[in-house]
Protein backbone atom coordinates (compact mmCIF):
# COMPACT_ATOMS: atom_id res chain seq x y z
CA UNK A 1 0.00 0.00 0.00
CA UNK A 2 2.91 2.36 0.65
CA UNK A 3 4.09 1.99 -2.94
CA UNK A 4 0.56 2.64 -4.19
CA UNK A 5 0.33 5.78 -2.09
CA UNK A 6 3.60 7.09 -3.50
CA UNK A 7 2.46 6.39 -7.03
CA UNK A 8 -0.87 8.08 -6.40
CA UNK A 9 0.95 11.19 -5.22
CA UNK A 10 3.19 11.05 -8.28
CA UNK A 11 0.15 10.69 -10.52
CA UNK A 12 -1.44 13.77 -9.00
CA UNK A 13 1.84 15.67 -9.36
CA UNK A 14 2.30 14.89 -13.02
CA UNK A 15 -1.34 15.18 -14.05
CA UNK A 16 -3.77 18.07 -14.35
CA UNK A 17 -5.91 18.71 -11.30
CA UNK A 18 -9.70 18.57 -11.54
CA UNK A 19 -10.98 21.03 -14.12
CA UNK A 20 -12.64 23.88 -12.28
CA UNK A 21 -12.75 27.65 -11.95
CA UNK A 22 -9.18 28.57 -11.08
CA UNK A 23 -8.44 30.00 -7.64
CA UNK A 24 -7.45 33.66 -8.00
CA UNK A 25 -4.41 32.96 -5.83
CA UNK A 26 -3.23 30.46 -8.45
CA UNK A 27 -4.09 32.38 -11.62
CA UNK A 28 -0.86 33.86 -13.04
CA UNK A 29 0.89 33.65 -9.65
CA UNK A 30 4.13 32.88 -11.46
CA UNK A 31 4.09 36.36 -13.03
CA UNK A 32 3.59 38.05 -9.66
CA UNK A 33 5.62 39.11 -6.66
CA UNK A 34 7.05 37.21 -3.67
CA UNK A 35 8.14 33.86 -5.16
CA UNK A 36 6.77 34.47 -8.61
CA UNK A 37 9.05 35.93 -11.27
CA UNK A 38 7.88 39.57 -10.95
CA UNK A 39 7.10 39.53 -14.67
CA UNK A 40 4.13 41.86 -14.35
CA UNK A 41 6.25 44.39 -12.49
CA UNK A 42 8.89 44.24 -15.22
CA UNK A 43 6.30 45.08 -17.86
CA UNK A 44 4.78 47.89 -15.79
CA UNK A 45 7.97 49.56 -14.55
CA UNK A 46 10.66 48.74 -17.08
CA UNK A 47 9.14 47.80 -20.44
CA UNK A 48 6.19 50.17 -20.76
CA UNK A 49 6.41 52.07 -24.05
CA UNK A 50 9.40 50.09 -25.32
CA UNK A 51 9.39 48.39 -28.72
CA UNK A 52 10.08 44.70 -29.14
CA UNK A 53 10.88 42.30 -31.95
CA UNK A 54 9.35 38.83 -32.37
CA UNK A 55 11.46 35.92 -31.17
CA UNK A 56 10.94 32.32 -32.30
CA UNK A 57 10.72 29.82 -29.45
CA UNK A 58 10.70 26.14 -30.35
CA UNK A 59 8.62 23.81 -28.17
CA UNK A 60 9.80 20.24 -28.62
CA UNK A 61 7.03 18.31 -26.94
CA UNK A 62 3.88 16.21 -27.40
CA UNK A 63 2.40 18.73 -29.85
CA UNK A 64 0.75 22.15 -29.61
CA UNK A 65 -2.84 23.14 -30.34
CA UNK A 66 -1.95 25.93 -32.76
CA UNK A 67 -5.62 26.98 -33.03
CA UNK A 68 -5.99 27.67 -29.31
CA UNK A 69 -7.75 30.98 -28.64
CA UNK A 70 -5.06 32.23 -26.27
CA UNK A 71 -2.19 31.48 -28.66
CA UNK A 72 -3.54 33.28 -31.71
CA UNK A 73 -0.92 35.55 -33.22
CA UNK A 74 1.81 33.66 -31.37
CA UNK A 75 2.30 30.68 -33.70
CA UNK A 76 5.28 30.54 -36.05
CA UNK A 77 4.48 30.36 -39.75
CA UNK A 78 7.02 29.21 -42.32
CA UNK A 79 6.67 31.98 -44.88
CA UNK A 80 8.86 30.10 -47.36
CA UNK A 81 6.44 27.18 -47.61
CA UNK A 82 3.19 27.18 -49.61
CA UNK A 83 0.47 25.42 -47.56
CA UNK A 84 -0.99 22.20 -48.88
CA UNK A 85 0.76 21.96 -52.24
CA UNK A 86 2.67 18.79 -51.35
CA UNK A 87 5.97 20.38 -52.36
CA UNK A 88 9.05 21.13 -50.28
CA UNK A 89 9.09 24.77 -51.39
CA UNK A 90 11.99 25.86 -49.16
CA UNK A 91 14.05 22.73 -49.91
CA UNK A 92 14.66 21.94 -46.24
CA UNK A 93 13.63 18.29 -46.54
CA UNK A 94 10.18 18.77 -45.00
CA UNK A 95 7.03 19.02 -47.12
CA UNK A 96 4.40 21.58 -46.06
CA UNK A 97 6.08 22.28 -42.72
CA UNK A 98 3.97 25.37 -42.11
CA UNK A 99 4.16 25.52 -38.29
CA UNK A 100 6.87 22.97 -37.51
CA UNK A 101 7.03 19.20 -37.86
CA UNK A 102 5.68 15.97 -36.38
CA UNK A 103 8.34 13.27 -36.03
CA UNK A 104 5.87 10.77 -34.54
CA UNK A 105 3.96 10.01 -37.70
CA UNK A 106 4.22 8.87 -41.30
CA UNK A 107 3.64 10.47 -44.68
CA UNK A 108 0.05 9.17 -44.76
CA UNK A 109 -0.84 11.22 -41.69
CA UNK A 110 -0.86 8.31 -39.22
CA UNK A 111 0.55 9.07 -35.76
CA UNK A 112 1.93 7.08 -32.85
CA UNK A 113 1.58 8.08 -29.21
CA UNK A 114 1.78 5.15 -26.73
CA UNK A 115 5.28 3.66 -26.98
CA UNK A 116 7.98 1.78 -25.10
CA UNK A 117 10.42 3.33 -22.68
CA UNK A 118 14.03 3.47 -23.82
CA UNK A 119 14.97 0.70 -21.39
CA UNK A 120 12.53 -1.67 -23.09
CA UNK A 121 13.93 -0.71 -26.50
CA UNK A 122 17.48 -1.39 -25.33
CA UNK A 123 16.39 -4.74 -23.92
CA UNK A 124 14.56 -5.72 -27.12
CA UNK A 125 17.66 -4.92 -29.18
CA UNK A 126 19.97 -6.90 -26.87
CA UNK A 127 17.49 -9.78 -26.73
CA UNK A 128 18.21 -10.54 -30.38
CA UNK A 129 21.79 -11.40 -29.38
CA UNK A 130 21.54 -12.73 -25.84
CA UNK A 131 18.22 -14.55 -25.48
CA UNK A 132 18.83 -18.15 -24.48
CA UNK A 133 22.56 -17.61 -24.00
CA UNK A 134 24.45 -18.65 -20.89
CA UNK A 135 27.28 -16.79 -19.23
CA UNK A 136 29.82 -19.50 -19.96
CA UNK A 137 29.06 -19.47 -23.69
CA UNK A 138 30.26 -15.91 -24.12
CA UNK A 139 33.53 -14.06 -24.54
CA UNK A 140 34.68 -11.80 -21.66
CA UNK A 141 33.46 -8.74 -23.56
CA UNK A 142 30.11 -10.36 -24.26
CA UNK A 143 29.79 -11.45 -20.63
CA UNK A 144 29.84 -7.83 -19.49
CA UNK A 145 27.08 -6.91 -21.92
CA UNK A 146 25.17 -10.06 -20.99
CA UNK A 147 25.25 -9.04 -17.32
CA UNK A 148 23.73 -5.68 -18.27
CA UNK A 149 21.13 -7.47 -20.38
CA UNK A 150 20.09 -9.61 -17.40
CA UNK A 151 20.05 -6.55 -15.15
CA UNK A 152 17.59 -4.65 -17.32
CA UNK A 153 15.57 -7.83 -17.86
CA UNK A 154 15.07 -7.97 -14.08
CA UNK A 155 14.01 -4.30 -14.00
CA UNK A 156 11.45 -4.81 -16.75
CA UNK A 157 10.03 -7.95 -15.18
CA UNK A 158 9.85 -6.26 -11.78
CA UNK A 159 7.92 -3.30 -13.19
CA UNK A 160 5.52 -5.57 -15.05
CA UNK A 161 4.92 -7.73 -11.99
CA UNK A 162 4.29 -4.66 -9.85
CA UNK A 163 1.85 -3.15 -12.36
CA UNK A 164 -0.13 -6.36 -12.69
CA UNK A 165 -0.34 -6.73 -8.90
CA UNK A 166 -1.63 -3.18 -8.50
CA UNK A 167 -4.26 -3.73 -11.18
CA UNK A 168 -5.35 -6.93 -9.45
CA UNK A 169 -5.45 -5.20 -6.04
CA UNK A 170 -7.48 -2.32 -7.46
CA UNK A 171 -9.93 -4.48 -9.41
CA UNK A 172 -12.67 -4.20 -6.76
CA UNK A 173 -12.25 -0.41 -6.46
CA UNK A 174 -12.24 -0.06 -10.24
CA UNK A 175 -15.47 -2.05 -10.49
CA UNK A 176 -17.07 -0.02 -7.68
CA UNK A 177 -16.18 3.36 -9.23
CA UNK A 178 -17.24 2.28 -12.72
CA UNK A 179 -20.61 1.03 -11.52
CA UNK A 180 -21.13 4.20 -9.45
CA UNK A 181 -20.27 6.35 -12.47
CA UNK A 182 -22.80 4.52 -14.62
CA UNK A 183 -25.51 5.17 -12.03
CA UNK A 184 -24.71 8.88 -11.90
CA UNK A 185 -24.70 9.19 -15.68
CA UNK A 186 -28.10 7.53 -15.76
CA UNK A 187 -29.40 9.82 -12.99
CA UNK A 188 -27.85 13.06 -14.27
CA UNK A 189 -25.56 13.01 -17.32
CA UNK A 190 -21.91 12.46 -18.22
CA UNK A 191 -20.90 15.82 -16.71
CA UNK A 192 -22.43 15.43 -13.26
CA UNK A 193 -21.09 17.77 -10.58
CA UNK A 194 -19.98 17.49 -6.98
CA UNK A 195 -23.18 19.24 -5.89
CA UNK A 196 -25.25 16.64 -7.71
CA UNK A 197 -23.31 13.85 -6.02
CA UNK A 198 -23.98 15.45 -2.64
CA UNK A 199 -27.67 15.81 -3.45
CA UNK A 200 -28.11 12.01 -3.62
CA UNK A 201 -25.70 11.15 -0.81
CA UNK A 202 -28.59 10.05 1.45
CA UNK A 203 -30.54 8.32 -1.32
CA UNK A 204 -31.21 4.66 -0.49
CA UNK A 205 -30.29 3.47 -3.97
CA UNK A 206 -27.60 5.95 -5.00
CA UNK A 207 -26.11 7.07 -1.68
CA UNK A 208 -23.30 4.54 -1.38
CA UNK A 209 -22.16 5.09 -4.97
CA UNK A 210 -22.30 8.86 -4.52
CA UNK A 211 -20.30 8.73 -1.28
CA UNK A 212 -17.61 6.62 -2.92
CA UNK A 213 -17.31 9.01 -5.86
CA UNK A 214 -17.22 12.03 -3.52
CA UNK A 215 -14.33 10.47 -1.58
CA UNK A 216 -12.30 10.08 -4.74
CA UNK A 217 -13.24 13.52 -6.05
CA UNK A 218 -11.82 15.05 -2.87
CA UNK A 219 -8.36 13.66 -3.64
CA UNK A 220 -8.54 14.74 -7.26
CA UNK A 221 -9.63 11.41 -8.71
CA UNK A 222 -12.99 11.77 -10.36
CA UNK A 223 -14.13 8.90 -12.54
CA UNK A 224 -12.19 10.01 -15.62
CA UNK A 225 -9.10 10.84 -13.53
CA UNK A 226 -9.28 7.38 -11.94
CA UNK A 227 -9.44 5.79 -15.37
CA UNK A 228 -6.24 7.65 -16.24
CA UNK A 229 -4.73 6.38 -13.00
CA UNK A 230 -5.56 2.80 -13.99
CA UNK A 231 -4.33 3.49 -17.50
CA UNK A 232 -0.93 4.26 -15.98
CA UNK A 233 -0.58 0.63 -14.91
CA UNK A 234 -2.01 -0.72 -18.13
CA UNK A 235 0.44 1.38 -20.13
CA UNK A 236 3.30 -0.22 -18.19
CA UNK A 237 2.11 -3.64 -19.31
CA UNK A 238 0.89 -2.79 -22.79
CA UNK A 239 3.48 -0.22 -23.86
CA UNK A 240 6.12 1.26 -21.55
CA UNK A 241 7.72 -1.96 -20.26
CA UNK A 242 6.59 -4.21 -23.09
CA UNK A 243 9.67 -5.17 -25.13
CA UNK A 244 7.57 -7.17 -27.59
CA UNK A 245 5.76 -4.25 -29.23
CA UNK A 246 7.17 -1.67 -31.62
CA UNK A 247 4.55 0.83 -32.83
CA UNK A 248 7.21 2.90 -34.55
CA UNK A 249 8.28 0.03 -36.76
CA UNK A 250 4.67 -0.66 -37.70
CA UNK A 251 3.62 2.92 -38.45
CA UNK A 252 6.81 4.77 -39.37
CA UNK A 253 9.33 2.09 -40.31
CA UNK A 254 12.48 4.19 -40.29
CA UNK A 255 15.92 3.26 -38.98
CA UNK A 256 16.15 4.98 -35.58
CA UNK A 257 19.95 4.67 -35.62
CA UNK A 258 20.31 6.56 -38.91
CA UNK A 259 19.95 10.35 -38.95
CA UNK A 260 20.05 10.35 -42.74
CA UNK A 261 16.84 8.28 -42.90
CA UNK A 262 14.52 11.31 -43.08
CA UNK A 263 11.59 10.03 -45.11
CA UNK A 264 9.03 10.06 -42.31
CA UNK A 265 6.88 12.42 -40.29
CA UNK A 266 4.14 14.86 -41.29
CA UNK A 267 2.99 18.42 -40.60
CA UNK A 268 0.41 17.55 -37.92
CA UNK A 269 2.13 19.55 -35.18
CA UNK A 270 -0.70 18.98 -32.70
CA UNK A 271 -1.10 15.20 -32.85
CA UNK A 272 -3.50 13.11 -30.76
CA UNK A 273 -2.42 14.23 -27.27
CA UNK A 274 -1.18 17.82 -27.18
CA UNK A 275 -2.06 18.68 -23.58
CA UNK A 276 1.49 18.83 -22.29
CA UNK A 277 2.95 20.77 -25.20
CA UNK A 278 0.05 23.23 -25.35
CA UNK A 279 0.40 23.91 -21.63
CA UNK A 280 4.11 24.68 -22.08
CA UNK A 281 3.38 26.91 -25.07
CA UNK A 282 0.78 28.80 -23.04
CA UNK A 283 3.25 29.50 -20.25
CA UNK A 284 5.62 31.03 -22.78
CA UNK A 285 3.24 32.81 -25.10
CA UNK A 286 -0.44 32.99 -24.01
CA UNK A 287 -1.76 36.45 -24.89
CA UNK A 288 -1.27 38.82 -21.99
CA UNK A 289 -4.08 40.85 -20.43
CA UNK A 290 -6.82 39.69 -22.80
CA UNK A 291 -9.17 38.59 -20.03
CA UNK A 292 -9.09 34.90 -20.87
CA UNK A 293 -6.93 32.05 -19.67
CA UNK A 294 -3.47 32.85 -18.38
CA UNK A 295 -0.84 35.44 -19.23
CA UNK A 296 2.28 34.16 -20.96
CA UNK A 297 5.69 35.30 -19.80
CA UNK A 298 6.68 36.79 -23.17
CA UNK A 299 4.50 39.16 -25.19
CA UNK A 300 6.11 38.98 -28.63
CA UNK A 301 7.10 35.42 -29.49
CA UNK A 302 6.29 32.88 -32.18
CA UNK A 303 5.88 29.28 -31.05
CA UNK A 304 7.35 26.66 -33.37
CA UNK A 305 5.90 23.22 -32.59
CA UNK A 306 7.98 20.07 -32.96
CA UNK A 307 6.07 16.93 -32.01
CA UNK A 308 8.70 14.47 -30.80
CA UNK A 309 7.63 13.43 -27.28
CA UNK A 310 5.18 10.50 -27.09
CA UNK A 311 3.51 8.81 -24.12
CA UNK A 312 6.69 6.96 -23.28
CA UNK A 313 10.31 7.88 -23.97
CA UNK A 314 11.30 10.06 -26.90
CA UNK A 315 13.72 8.74 -29.53
CA UNK A 316 17.19 10.28 -29.68
CA UNK A 317 16.94 10.53 -33.46
CA UNK A 318 13.77 12.65 -33.32
CA UNK A 319 15.23 15.00 -30.74
CA UNK A 320 18.47 15.42 -32.71
CA UNK A 321 16.58 16.17 -35.93
CA UNK A 322 14.15 18.51 -34.18
CA UNK A 323 17.03 20.50 -32.65
CA UNK A 324 18.63 20.95 -36.05
CA UNK A 325 15.31 21.82 -37.69
CA UNK A 326 14.44 24.62 -35.28
CA UNK A 327 17.92 26.14 -35.43
CA UNK A 328 17.91 26.14 -39.23
CA UNK A 329 14.47 27.78 -39.19
CA UNK A 330 15.38 30.67 -36.92
CA UNK A 331 14.56 29.65 -33.35
CA UNK A 332 16.56 31.48 -30.69
CA UNK A 333 15.25 29.52 -27.68
CA UNK A 334 14.36 25.83 -27.43
CA UNK A 335 12.13 24.56 -24.64
CA UNK A 336 12.73 20.92 -23.71
CA UNK A 337 10.23 19.69 -21.12
CA UNK A 338 11.04 16.00 -21.51
CA UNK A 339 13.58 13.49 -20.29
CA UNK A 340 14.46 9.87 -19.65
CA UNK A 341 16.82 7.76 -17.58
CA UNK A 342 18.44 5.90 -20.50
CA UNK A 343 19.67 6.97 -23.93
CA UNK A 344 20.44 4.53 -26.74
CA UNK A 345 22.14 6.99 -29.10
CA UNK A 346 23.38 9.86 -26.90
CA UNK A 347 25.99 10.96 -29.43
CA UNK A 348 23.21 11.96 -31.86
CA UNK A 349 21.70 14.37 -29.37
CA UNK A 350 25.04 15.62 -28.09
CA UNK A 351 26.12 16.58 -31.62
CA UNK A 352 22.82 18.42 -32.15
CA UNK A 353 23.41 20.36 -28.94
CA UNK A 354 26.91 21.20 -30.13
CA UNK A 355 25.32 22.59 -33.29
CA UNK A 356 22.99 24.71 -31.14
CA UNK A 357 25.97 25.99 -29.18
CA UNK A 358 27.80 26.89 -32.38
CA UNK A 359 24.75 28.79 -33.63
CA UNK A 360 24.18 30.59 -30.31
CA UNK A 361 20.76 29.07 -29.61
CA UNK A 362 19.66 28.72 -25.97
CA UNK A 363 18.57 25.31 -24.66
CA UNK A 364 16.21 25.24 -21.66
CA UNK A 365 15.52 21.86 -20.06
CA UNK A 366 13.31 20.68 -17.20
CA UNK A 367 15.33 18.83 -14.57
CA UNK A 368 12.75 16.05 -14.05
CA UNK A 369 10.16 15.02 -11.48
CA UNK A 370 11.70 12.08 -9.63
CA UNK A 371 12.87 14.05 -6.56
CA UNK A 372 16.37 12.81 -7.32
CA UNK A 373 19.81 14.35 -7.19
CA UNK A 374 20.82 14.83 -10.83
CA UNK A 375 24.44 15.13 -9.73
CA UNK A 376 24.25 11.45 -8.84
CA UNK A 377 21.69 10.04 -11.32
CA UNK A 378 21.41 9.70 -15.06
CA UNK A 379 19.05 12.13 -16.75
CA UNK A 380 18.83 12.60 -20.51
CA UNK A 381 19.14 14.87 -22.36
CA UNK A 382 21.99 16.37 -20.42
CA UNK A 383 24.12 19.50 -20.37
CA UNK A 384 27.19 17.31 -20.07
CA UNK A 385 27.79 14.00 -21.84
CA UNK A 386 30.49 11.40 -21.39
CA UNK A 387 33.78 12.73 -22.69
CA UNK A 388 32.88 16.40 -22.20
CA UNK A 389 35.05 18.42 -19.83
CA UNK A 390 32.58 21.30 -19.47
CA UNK A 391 28.82 21.64 -19.67
CA UNK A 392 27.25 23.23 -22.72
CA UNK A 393 27.53 27.00 -22.43
CA UNK A 394 24.08 27.57 -23.97
CA UNK A 395 22.12 25.42 -21.49
CA UNK A 396 19.81 26.18 -18.55
CA UNK A 397 18.63 23.26 -16.39
CA UNK A 398 15.53 24.13 -14.38
CA UNK A 399 14.05 22.78 -11.14
CA UNK A 400 10.53 23.56 -9.92
CA UNK A 401 9.69 26.06 -7.18
CA UNK A 402 6.35 26.93 -5.55
CA UNK A 403 4.44 29.96 -4.25
CA UNK A 404 4.75 28.76 -0.65
CA UNK A 405 7.20 30.36 1.73
CA UNK A 406 7.08 27.50 4.20
CA UNK A 407 6.14 23.84 4.05
CA UNK A 408 3.44 22.26 6.17
CA UNK A 409 4.47 18.97 7.75
CA UNK A 410 2.18 16.95 10.01
CA UNK A 411 3.29 13.80 11.81
CA UNK A 412 6.20 13.45 9.40
CA UNK A 413 4.03 13.82 6.28
CA UNK A 414 4.30 16.70 3.87
CA UNK A 415 0.92 18.43 3.72
CA UNK A 416 2.10 21.38 1.59
CA UNK A 417 5.33 21.82 -0.34
CA UNK A 418 8.01 24.24 0.70
CA UNK A 419 9.70 26.62 -1.73
CA UNK A 420 11.20 23.71 -3.64
CA UNK A 421 8.51 21.47 -5.12
CA UNK A 422 8.60 18.07 -3.46
CA UNK A 423 8.76 16.25 -6.81
CA UNK A 424 11.55 18.33 -8.34
CA UNK A 425 14.95 16.94 -9.24
CA UNK A 426 17.86 18.99 -7.95
CA UNK A 427 21.66 19.16 -7.87
CA UNK A 428 24.05 22.02 -7.19
CA UNK A 429 26.14 21.06 -10.21
CA UNK A 430 23.68 19.78 -12.81
CA UNK A 431 20.64 21.95 -12.01
CA UNK A 432 21.17 25.66 -12.65
CA UNK A 433 18.10 27.47 -11.35
CA UNK A 434 14.58 26.99 -10.02
CA UNK A 435 11.43 28.54 -11.48
CA UNK A 436 7.69 28.28 -10.73
CA UNK A 437 6.44 24.75 -11.43
CA UNK A 438 3.62 24.00 -8.96
CA UNK A 439 -0.05 24.89 -9.55
CA UNK A 440 0.52 26.40 -12.97
CA UNK A 441 -2.63 27.38 -14.87
CA UNK A 442 -2.21 27.45 -18.63
CA UNK A 443 -3.64 26.49 -22.01
CA UNK A 444 -4.80 22.98 -22.88
CA UNK A 445 -6.28 21.81 -26.21
CA UNK A 446 -9.65 22.90 -27.60
CA UNK A 447 -9.66 26.32 -25.91
CA UNK A 448 -9.50 24.87 -22.40
CA UNK A 449 -7.19 25.62 -19.47
CA UNK A 450 -5.91 23.53 -16.60
CA UNK A 451 -3.50 23.35 -13.69
CA UNK A 452 -0.37 21.24 -14.15
CA UNK A 453 2.64 20.63 -11.90
CA UNK A 454 6.18 19.72 -12.93
CA UNK A 455 9.61 20.88 -13.97
CA UNK A 456 7.95 20.69 -17.41
CA UNK A 457 6.18 23.89 -16.35
CA UNK A 458 9.29 25.46 -14.83
CA UNK A 459 11.36 25.15 -18.02
CA UNK A 460 9.00 27.25 -20.20
CA UNK A 461 9.03 29.93 -17.49
CA UNK A 462 12.74 30.34 -18.18
CA UNK A 463 12.38 29.88 -21.93
CA UNK A 464 9.74 32.62 -21.90
CA UNK A 465 11.97 34.91 -19.86
CA UNK A 466 14.90 34.38 -22.23
CA UNK A 467 12.65 35.18 -25.20
CA UNK A 468 11.29 38.26 -23.41
CA UNK A 469 14.81 39.63 -22.89
CA UNK A 470 15.82 38.87 -26.49
CA UNK A 471 12.64 40.51 -27.78
CA UNK A 472 13.31 43.85 -26.10
CA UNK A 473 17.12 43.75 -26.22
CA UNK A 474 17.81 42.11 -29.58
CA UNK A 475 21.49 43.09 -29.58
CA UNK A 476 22.18 40.69 -26.70
CA UNK A 477 23.39 37.21 -27.58
CA UNK A 478 21.69 34.19 -26.06
CA UNK A 479 24.91 33.50 -24.14
CA UNK A 480 24.67 36.99 -22.61
CA UNK A 481 21.00 36.43 -21.85
CA UNK A 482 21.82 33.18 -20.10
CA UNK A 483 24.34 35.04 -17.95
CA UNK A 484 21.80 37.77 -17.21
CA UNK A 485 19.24 35.21 -16.04
CA UNK A 486 21.84 33.67 -13.74
CA UNK A 487 23.12 36.98 -12.40
CA UNK A 488 19.62 38.28 -11.66
CA UNK A 489 18.37 35.33 -9.63
CA UNK A 490 16.27 35.99 -6.54
CA UNK A 491 18.64 34.45 -4.03
CA UNK A 492 16.82 32.23 -1.53
CA UNK A 493 18.52 32.11 1.86
CA UNK A 494 15.89 30.09 3.71
CA UNK A 495 15.71 26.33 4.15
CA UNK A 496 13.17 24.12 2.41
CA UNK A 497 12.36 20.40 2.70
CA UNK A 498 14.59 18.32 0.45
CA UNK A 499 12.46 17.12 -2.48
CA UNK A 500 11.33 13.57 -1.81
CA UNK A 501 12.50 13.67 1.82
CA UNK A 502 10.49 16.22 3.84
CA UNK A 503 12.29 15.23 7.04
CA UNK A 504 15.55 16.66 5.71
CA UNK A 505 16.09 20.40 5.23
CA UNK A 506 18.07 21.83 2.33
CA UNK A 507 19.21 25.25 1.20
CA UNK A 508 18.81 26.40 -2.38
CA UNK A 509 22.58 26.44 -2.53
CA UNK A 510 22.33 22.65 -2.11
CA UNK A 511 19.60 22.36 -4.73
CA UNK A 512 20.94 24.36 -7.66
CA UNK A 513 24.06 26.07 -8.93
CA UNK A 514 22.65 29.60 -8.75
CA UNK A 515 20.97 29.14 -5.34
CA UNK A 516 17.66 30.73 -6.20
CA UNK A 517 14.62 31.43 -8.37
CA UNK A 518 14.56 33.25 -11.71
CA UNK A 519 13.31 36.84 -11.57
CA UNK A 520 12.09 38.70 -14.65
CA UNK A 521 12.21 42.17 -13.08
CA UNK A 522 15.82 41.73 -11.99
CA UNK A 523 16.74 40.27 -15.37
CA UNK A 524 15.17 43.10 -17.40
CA UNK A 525 16.78 45.68 -15.11
CA UNK A 526 20.17 44.07 -15.65
CA UNK A 527 19.62 43.82 -19.42
CA UNK A 528 18.71 47.52 -19.48
CA UNK A 529 21.90 48.40 -17.61
CA UNK A 530 24.00 46.47 -20.13
CA UNK A 531 22.82 48.67 -23.02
Amino acid sequence: MKKLTLLLLAFLTLSPLLAQDVNKKILNWYNGAKYGMNTDLAYAKLLAGKKSEPVIVAVIDSGVDIEHEDLQGSIWVNEDEIPGNGIDDDNNGYIDDINGWNYLGNKDGENINDVRLELARIYAKMKLTYEGKKHGDLTPEQQEKFAYYKEIEDIIQSERTYAQKELDDLSYTTKMISEGHEKMVEKFDENYTMDQLKSVKDDAELGEAASNLITFEKIGLGYHDYQEFIKYYKDILDFNYNPDIDPRAEVIGDDVSDLSDLDYGNNDVEGPDAGHGTHCAGIIAATRNNGIGNDGVADNVKIMSLRAVPNGDEWDKDIALAIRYVIDNGAKVINMSFGKAYSMYPEMVMEAFQYAEEKGVLLVHGAGNEAQDNDESSNFPSSKYEGMEEKFSNWIEVGASTRYKKAKIKKGYLIRDGLAADFSNYGNEMVDVFAPGLEIYSCTPNNTYDIYDGTSMAAPMVAGLAALIKSYYSNLTMFEIRDIIFESIQIIDRMTPLPGDPGQAASFDDLCLQAGIVNAYNAILLAENKQ
